[in-house]
């Protein structure tokens, strides 16, 4: 280890060294004086001696020895100079990425360049043997021997400065800036694992930042601007994520941006927020979370519409547009339909993780399905007035997907509409931060959508339809991808559907499980024989005896009250038995959860408390060492001392400590300054006696030599003074026969000169004719110019007032139409209303007679058996008149209002299509028509039973 007594000694051995080619000898000194004790004191020679070994450093590719280096001078310059260290580590960041900018031009310039001698060979044969050996391209070598050592220096670089510069309070902005060209580099050469690795970096600097709060140069998070700069930096992280398709990463860093935000509880800026959303919506999107997706652009439609003030009616219009579209491609069933309890609590916990990242409150003990939902979605955009903002194409299919039933030719009006929104996107120009909108990536999600409203639809209005007509009624996919579509559709209640391949045909209906058929297939049985044998055998004494005590439909009510009620009762033991269940579920699992909560804070504390006593161990040994290593160095020099004056030295063995060591240094330190202050008081009295004596000598001696000097300075002055005046005389005779020689040809050059200057004028008087010549038609010509332009302008301005003009004509005329169509509107929904009214008016007295005439058919039974205990009158058959009379009632066709068989008729004139309600060949019409009249029969079964149970008892009572 070589030392120095000053750092510029150093810096000059290190020159030296590298001159002559020893750049790791002069790496070495320079890296021995840095991380030397004895220069702890931060000066100016120490800057350009880092500079320079940072420079050596980078020329020979020495990440560790630059790493050391910088580390020993952060703390020399830490508390005095620390704006040195930031051009220190600047200039180090600069060298390593010329130097990699260098070698991959290199290996590009050598890939390029033409290296073969034959031009009519390919490739020379060696070259052709390395390919074949290493399996590699010439460009693959190149950048394998060339450019990756480089670049795994730079990343090395970019490490070593995060790994110095975290936590550091007066540094902040350098350490911004150094992760910004980390993720530019990773971005810019697609070094995707390198991104990864760079943000689990920065995740750790901030966990540990937060971890030891006790630092003293540690940076505030609370304080603005270092917020605002670890924002920018994760923001960057974000943008840089999604750039790369790196989509764990880029999640990972939309939690770390909320944990920023929930850490410092403060909003951040408004254009932050808007790049935080926008990626989030990409984010998202590719998850195939397409509720979350739909939220976070709801977010940012809000932000865009509050802040941003030059916001531009088309730009509001693409992003409302994009909002309506987001949430309109949610799945529109619940996909927790039949799952499990904890299912339930972990599609719970997510959808309080996710609207904490979207920032909507949810309560943590209420429903977050009715918080986060497509329907909660849809209405909260109604209320916001995102509806007002969206395109009319949009709004279309919103209506026609959302409130309109059309189950024959949804598809066909979807389809339309669904090619022009494909067409519609582009980059907002007023909306710099928001990503660009492409609507078509919309477009499978709503043919999907498309796909379930009309399997929904069909199924309300069919029991069963062939599928090649479904096929027909579904342009977008084969049936092959729709029956997929149905699967996930029946299996979250969505809708009610089988799929018979044998007959070609798909049935809807209500598909009970098995459970509820088990449980009443008895009660069902023993109801059917029990009819049965009425009809076949009817028990006139049981008959008589109840017609005796109460009416049959008295006992048919209170047997269907109590089979209600039985109903009910099973029904509420269910329940309560599920609840306890999930009461013991939940009380189980808390219990789980509090143990395991338990365990690991007492794992935590455990190893916390190993740590801090691993972490004093350490510190105290360490202490200790270096109290013992400067025990040591002073017992060798003071062992040395003695064995150069001879005094007795102190043995190892001997019993002494650090202060009596250092006393004893100091007491010698003080006898040798005094006995060389002694020293030099003689010294110096002895060379002011040989001074004296030296002054008196010479004092005669230089007052001759004075004199001499005097008299050799005299003359040479006179000789010196006639030469001069010697060669004056000469010089002065020359010039004037000089002078007579040359005054001949004076005339001459007096004509040569006037000859000349004629000529000149001449020229410069045609020159300056021709100037303004053309200066007098460039004015005419510009003159010309701008009074064309200005008849121009005054033409086009009043062509703008003209289109003006016109433009508000039209304005005015159409808004005229809207309010007179609007106005038709409301006269033609009174008129619906007051037709739908009477109609309701006549079903309810078309009900009410429904129900005299079954109560006169319940009271003529009675009538029938007190007239059979009559001997005269003997057994009779039932009559059928009233069965077939009450038959045709109950399967009498609905009332259509008049209005509605117009535009049918209309309909059916116009197209040859089938009917709205489906009246095709192919289709059971008889299931339609009694879809139509099971809504006004009263029910006496229970809730499950279907419609033909329902009317079973009064189609199988004994006829009176």
């Amino acid at each position: 280890m070589a030392t120095f007594v000053k750092p510029e000694n150093a810096l000059k051995r290190a020159e030296e060294l590298v001159n002559v080619g020893q750049k790791q000898a002069a790496l070495q000194a320079l890296h021995d004086l840095i991380t030397s004790k004895r220069y702890k004191a931060w000066q100016k020679t120490l800057e350009r001696i880092m500079f320079k070994y940072v420079e050596l450093c980078v020329d020979m590719r020495k990440g560790r020895f630059a790493k050391d280096g910088l580390i020993q001078y952060r703390i020399t310059c830490q508390q005095v100079n620390v704006s040195s260290l930031e051009e220190v580590i600047k200039y180090f960041m600069q060298l390593s990425t010329e130097k990699a900018e260098q070698a991959r031009t290199q290996a590009q310039a050598l890939e390029d360049a033409l290296d073969v001698e034959d031009l009519e060979v390919d490739k020379r044969p060696e070259d052709l043997m390395l390919s074949y050996v290493s399996g590699e391209k010439g460009k693959d070598r190149s950048d394998r021997e060339l450019v990756t050592p480089w670049f795994k220096f730079l990343w090395e670089t970019y490490r070593t400065v995060l790994e110095i510069l975290r936590n550091n309070s007066k540094l902040e902005s350098l350490y911004a800036m150094t992760a910004h060209r980390a993720f530019q580099f990773c971005k810019q050469y697609k070094r995707t694992t390198e991104f990864r690795r760079l943000c689990e970096i920065i995740r750790n600097h901030l966990a540990n930042l937060n971890k030891y709060k006790d630092q003293r140069d540690r940076p505030d998070l609370t304080a603005p601007e270092s917020l605002q700069l670890y924002l920018d930096t994760r923001i960057e992280q974000l943008k840089i994520a999604t750039d790369l398709e790196l989509w764990q990463e880029a999640f990972r860093s939309v939690e770390d941006i909320h944990g920023l935000m929930n850490l410092v509880k403060k909003s951040p800026k408004t254009p932050l927020m808007v790049v935080y959303y926008a990626k989030l919506t990409d984010v998202f999107w590719v998850s195939h979370s397409h509720l979350y997706h739909a939220y976070a652009w709801f977010k940012l439609f809000t932000l865009q519409k509050s802040y941003n003030k030059n916001l531009s009616q088309k730009d509001l219009q693409l992003i409302a547009s994009s909002v309506l579209l987001a949430a309109l491609s949610v799945t529109p069933y619940d996909q927790k339909h039949g799952a499990s309890h904890l299912e339930l609590e972990n599609e719970k916990e997510r959808n309080l993780r996710m609207a904490s990242l979207i920032n909507f409150t949810l309560d943590p003990k209420g429903e977050s399905r009715e918080m986060l939902s497509r329907s909660s979605l849809l209405s909260e955009l109604s209320n916001k007035g995102v509806m007002t903002c969206v395109s009319q194409e949009v709004k279309d299919i919103y209506n026609i997907l959302e409130h309109e039933f059309f189950p024959l030719d949804l598809a066909s009006r979807v389809q339309p509409l669904l090619a022009k929104i494909a067409k519609l996107g582009g980059k907002p120009s007023s909306a710099s931060s928001v990503p660009e909108v492409q609507l078509s990536k919309y477009v499978p999600a709503l043919e999907k959508l498309t796909t379930l409203r009309v399997l929904q639809q069909v199924s309300r209005v069919y029991q069963s339809i062939t599928i090649g007509t479904l096929s027909k009624m579904i342009p977008f996919f084969d049936f092959s991808l729709v029956e997929k579509l149905s699967v996930d559709a029946v299996k979250y209640n969505f809708v009610s559907m089988k799929v018979d391949h044998l007959k070609g045909a798909v049935l809807f209906g209500n598909v009970n499980i098995e459970s509820d058929v088990l449980t009443d297939h008895l009660s069902v049985l023993a109801d059917s024989l029990n009819k049965a044998r009425n009809l076949i055998y009817p028990a006139v004494k049981k008959q008589s005896k109840l017609g005796e005590k109460h009416g049959l439909a008295e006992t048919v009510d209170k047997e269907h009250k109590r089979l209600l009620a039985r109903k009910s009762i099973i029904e509420k033991r269910k329940e309560e038995h599920e609840r306890q269940m999930l009461e013991m579920e939940r009380e189980e699992e808390s219990k789980r959860l509090k143990l395991q909560k338990v365990t690991e804070e007492a794992e935590q504390k455990r190893l916390a408390e190993e740590y801090t006593r691993r972490q004093e161990q350490r510190i105290r040994r360490e202490i200790e060492e270096r109290e013992l290593q400067e025990a040591q160095a002073l017992l060798f020099e003071t062992q040395k001392g003695a064995k150069k004056k001879g005094k007795k030295p102190l043995l190892d063995g001997e019993k002494v400590t650090k202060q009596t060591l250092i006393e004893l240094a100091l007491s010698e330190q003080l006898k040798e300054r005094q006995e060389l202050e002694k020293k030099l008081q003689k010294l110096a009295k002895t060379m002011d006696y040989m001074e004296r004596a030296k002054r008196e000598e010479e004092a005669q001696l230089i007052e001759q030599a004075f004199q001499q000097r005097l008299v050799e300075e005299r003359i040479f002055h006179e000789r010196e003074q006639l030469k001069a005046i010697e060669l004056s005389r000469q010089h002065h005779a020359g010039d004037l026969q000089e002078k007579k020689r040359l005054a001949r040809m004076l005339d001459s050059k007096v004509i040569f000169q006037q000859r000349i200057v004629n000529c000149r004028e001449t020229e410069y008087n045609r020159l300056k004719k021709e100037k303004e010549d053309k200066i007098n038609q460039l004015m005419a010509l510009r003159k010309h110019e701008r009074e064309t332009k200005r008849k121009m302008l005054f033409y086009l301005k009043s062509e703008e007032e003209r289109l003006t003009r016109l433009r508000e004509e039209e304005e005015a005329r159409k808004r005229e139409e809207e309010e007179r169509r609007k106005k038709e509107e409301a006269e033609r929904k009174a008129k619906l209303d007051a037709i739908a009214e009477r109609q309701r008016q006549r079903e309810r007295e078309a009900e009410e007679k429904e129900r005299l005439r079954r109560e006169a058919l319940l009271r003529r039974p009675t009538e029938t058996l007190s007239r059979s205990i009559d001997p005269a009158s003997g057994p009779h058959a039932a009559d059928p008149v009233p069965v077939a009379a009450a038959a045709a009632a109950l399967t009498s066709g609905k009332y259509v209002p008049r209005f509605r068989r117009e535009r049918n008729d209309g309909q059916m004139a116009a197209s040859p299509e089938p009917d709205r309600w489906g009246r095709q060949d192919d289709l059971a019409p008889q299931s339609g028509d009694r879809w139509r009249n099971d809504e006004r029969r009263p029910s006496y079964g229970g809730s499950r039973t279907s419609s033909t149970s329902s009317s079973s008892w009064s189609s199988s009572r004994p006829r009176g």
